[in-house]
């Protein structure tokens, strides 16, 4: 199968608004300069998300929350000229405590997986992506909401294209390839560790590291890395956009920019499942589409 870009349509599926600015912004963002037609897909209005940056932590913002969150969302899709859908599950919250309390009734996490995926098949029905991504079965990390993103996009990924799977939603059509995030793994952290190290700054990632055992298994999974250097600048804008979440002076920024573009050009995935051909390891989401 041989495609022009006019013709390439790319889905990310991400369980709050600010995770398309913090997991594959800058290879998005080089898609998107290439022609590549990009739509994002947010289960979530993240009505229950914390305030992150302590310059936003005030009575106001947080009475106003889902509105300023929905605002923020439509600063980052400009910056990365994307298109964006809402999908309209309600947020579930991080539970903390032992044992956890139960998830709230209704947020998106609680819901059966085949009913949560019924938006997403019909929005890929409509949209006709060849390429989704999405987080891995562990959700990127272990909060409910990715972990329940994770579980839709790959049910949503099989039945979009069954004629006998939710014929209401419109024409089947099935996507080509399926992607994981692969964002905050040991490798890149250590390059980057190294990296600020090596030029006497101090890393943000030390203390992490010092308990992370490597995972050789885990590091095999990457497939596919997106030489996407000269967009980490878009990619921090969109960050920035989500200034609930984002503080300018915290661990996000903390690896200069330059440092990070020489010592981790790259996004990664891992290609969790292909109807087409390509030869691994893959330096392109449309390789074997192209």
């Amino acid at each position: 199968m041989s495609l022009v870009t006019d013709d390439l349509r790319l889905l990310h599926v991400h369980a709050h608004p600010d995770d398309e600015s913090s997991k594959g912004a800058a290879s998005t963002a080089k898609y998107v300069a290439e022609g590549v037609d990009v739509m994002v897909a947010t289960c979530t209005g993240g009505e229950r998300g914390s305030i992150l940056n302590p310059n936003m932590d005030r009575p106001d913002v947080l009475a106003n929350i889902s509105e300023i969150r929905r605002q923020e969302m439509d600063a980052a899709r400009e910056i990365l000229g994307i298109r964006q859908e809402w999908l309209g599950w309600v947020d579930s919250g991080f539970p903390e405590g032992d044992p956890l309390p139960p998830l709230p009734e209704g947020s998106f996490a609680s819901l059966k997986v085949e009913d949560a995926a019924a938006p997403l098949v019909k929005l890929i029905r409509e949209f006709r992506p060849q390429v989704v991504t999405t987080y891995d079965e562990n959700g990127g990390y272990p909060h409910p909401d990715h972990v329940m993103c994770h579980q839709i996009t790959v049910a949503a990924f099989e039945a979009a294209g069954d004629p006998d799977a939710y014929p209401e939603l419109g024409e089947p059509y099935q996507p080509l390839k399926l992607y994981y995030h692969h964002t905050f793994h040991r490798e890149r952290m250590k390059a980057l560790n190294d990296a600020m190290l090596a030029r006497g700054l101090e890393s943000p990632y030390a203390d992490r590291l010092k308990d992370w055992k490597p995972d050789p298994d885990n590091e095999r999974r990457i497939t596919t890395r997106v030489e996407c250097s000269e967009y980490f600048a878009v990619r921090d804008r969109a960050l920035l956009a989500h200034a609930t979440q984002i503080d300018p002076e915290g661990a996000w920024f903390a690896v200069p920019l330059e440092v990070h573009q020489a010592a981790w050009p790259t996004e990664d995935y891992e290609l969790a499942r292909s109807l087409v051909e390509s030869e691994l390891p893959e330096d392109d989401l449309f390789a074997g589409l192209r």
